[in-house]
């Protein structure tokens, strides 16, 4: 597919700050050929450029379970348990999973990256854990599943990063997996053949998409069989760690130690690792596992759906951390809430203003850069800013928005996160692919149909 093209934008977040009257160049095969400052408008538009307001490298959604969209909204009545948390809400995500089709997670999954899409993001790491069929038994692909996933991104072209996950045990004692569990299963050597099955359904995507792995979490791969879920892969390697506080005194009655003090001695993490959550950490664990070099995937909006807890981002960013923003349960795909929501946690906590701000970076600026970068970091993506070579993950903001008229740079930013919403998202092209065209998803009205079908299908399933 050719997607050479060219931009102009009144305004641009360039790796070395904010520039105006930038025109930008999309090669033939989806990544940035050249960035120019200060080209006149009318030169560029006479020239065939398309206008944009303010254009923004677009961040990578970290951490995504795309079948449960479709339980978005349906969770929030009290069940019989008098202390409702993130362990009730699971027995009726399992109660769901048992009506899925491969049908239904194609459709889902593909109403899930569009909207992902229209909210700014470019790109998905799908931590996809669903491959079997009701009651456990393989598909005659064992990548069935994840070639929906697939399928989805053909259809929404999104930038992919697929890691099939591992989930072997249903706790730290080896027990086997639940009722409810069945369809996630795997043992190491039925692992490394739907890996390699994954891998092929993948192929027929673009370049620009990727495959890492995950061994869920440490609950549910032995801990032994870290290094060589691993090996399976060169691309990023993901895991959910410390993210409630009965996970964390399970494993440190197991294990010995607490989940991130465990993963510090045994994994020695690096920037290939991304932990999903960590909402459960002290502050000697938060400065230790920022100082490695791995991405911290933070979701919170589903963090406080579920009553996760706030994650230390202060001190995680002040020992030299990375992070990245996923949507995880995927009730609601809003970058800027997301963004928004890790602040005011802080505030919360903090009693304080404008936390994550610095002296040179305004809070926004501060939290959409780290996004980004982490994001890419994260995907194993060749994305994260505005620089030639680099795949064109592109965001567009309308600077015609009541709320953006006439801001600039940093304020800009700030406006967008703390008093906007994703209806400020104009634009957005994952790898070149413009997608996005005046907030609206190019395939909107075809993929609302098909999730429409599946929801009809799934009426009642809770």
């Amino acid at each position: 597919m050719n997607h050479a093209a060219t931009i102009w934008a009144e305004q641009a977040l360039l790796p070395e700050g904010w520039a105006s009257d930038v025109l930008l160049t999309i090669a033939p095969e989806g990544r940035i050929g050249a960035v120019s400052r200060d080209v006149p408008r009318a030169q560029a538009l006479q020239a065939g450029a398309e206008a944009a307001g303010i254009l923004l490298p677009a961040p990578v959604n970290a951490h995504s379970h795309a079948f449960q969209r479709a339980m978005a909204g349906l969770t929030e009545a009290r069940g019989p348990d008098p202390q409702d948390s993130f362990w009730t809400w699971r027995q009726l995500m399992f109660r769901f999973l048992d009506r899925l089709t491969p049908e239904h997670v194609a459709a889902i999954a593909a109403l899930v990256q569009m909207e992902m899409l229209e909210a700014g993001y470019g790109a998905s790491v799908e931590f996809h854990y669903l491959h079997h069929q009701p009651g456990g038994a393989p598909y005659a692909d064992p990548a069935e599943m994840s070639a929906r996933i697939v399928e989805a991104a053909a259809q929404t072209g999104i930038g992919l990063t697929l890691l099939p996950v591992q989930y072997q045990f249903g706790g730290l004692d080896g027990r086997p997996l639940g009722p409810g569990q069945a369809r996630f299963g795997t043992d190491p050597e039925a692992f490394a053949r739907l890996y390699k099955a994954a891998a092929r359904a993948l192929n027929p995507l673009p370049g620009d998409c990727r495959m890492g792995v995950a061994p869920h979490s440490l609950r549910a791969v032995a801990p032994g069989a870290l290094p060589a879920i691993a090996a399976l892969t060169d691309g990023p390697v993901h895991m959910h760690l410390a993210e409630q506080q009965a996970e964390v005194a399970e494993v440190e009655a197991a294990l010995g130690r607490r989940p991130v003090e465990w993963v510090l001695e045994n994994m020695a993490p690096d920037p290939r690792m991304c932990f999903i959550h960590c909402t459960q950490m002290l502050p000697h664990e938060t400065e230790a596992l920022a100082r490695s070099g791995a991405v911290a995937g933070l979701c919170p909006i589903t963090e406080s759906s579920l009553g996760d807890g706030i994650f230390d981002a202060l001190r995680w960013l002040s020992s030299g951390g990375r992070f990245a923003i996923g949507s995880d349960s995927n009730i609601c795909i809003a970058l800027a809430e997301e963004l928004r929501t890790l602040e005011y946690s802080q505030r919360l906590r903090d009693r304080a203003r404008a936390v994550l701000a610095t002296p040179e970076e305004s809070t926004g600026r501060r939290l959409y850069a780290a996004a980004v970068a982490g994001g890419a970091q994260a995907a194993g993506r060749e994305c994260g800013a505005l620089r030639p070579g680099l795949w064109a993950d592109l965001l567009a903001l309308d600077t015609g928005h009541v709320d953006l008229a006439g801001r600039r740079g940093d304020t800009a930013l700030d406006t967008y996160i703390f008093a906007g919403d994703d209806r400020m998202v104009r634009s957005v092209w994952s790898a070149g692919r413009h997608m996005v065209r005046n907030g609206r998803h190019i395939g909107r009205d075809a993929i609302i149909a098909a999730y429409g079908r599946a929801m009809g299908d799934l009426a009642g399933a809770l």
